[in-house]
């Protein structure tokens, strides 16, 4: 059987989008279209308040990672947002959005 990356993405448990170093966004997962609505194709610079949009900017410029956690409701998420790469050349931003249980257990190895 033979299956792409992003069938492997598509069903699972964390929303995944991926967006090109303008910000439009070239990929998204069923849970992101889930949360986000289907954003494929479209901006999303516009949809984040201006703090963020530098913050993404500034992550493309950098080629840096973000990493934070916030909470709605009761629900916590860990973000994590990241550049990806094509021969060595960055295309763009990848986030990862991961629901956090809420005694999630924490181990030092």
């Amino acid at each position: 059987m033979e299956i792409s990356i992003f069938d492997f993405f598509k069903e699972i448990n964390v929303s995944i989008t991926i967006s090109d170093t303008e910000g439009n966004v070239v990929y998204m997962n069923d849970k992101a279209k889930s949360v986000f609505g289907d954003m494929t194709g479209k901006n999303m610079m516009s949809c984040h308040k201006q703090s963020s949009q530098e913050t993404i900017k500034r992550l493309i410029d950098e080629k840096a990672t973000n990493v934070y956690t916030i909470q709605k409701g009761e629900v916590r998420k860990m973000i994590y947002q990241t550049p990806w790469y094509v021969d060595g050349e960055i295309k763009g931003l990848v986030e990862y959005s991961i629901i956090l249980p809420e005694n999630m257990p924490h181990y030092i190895r």
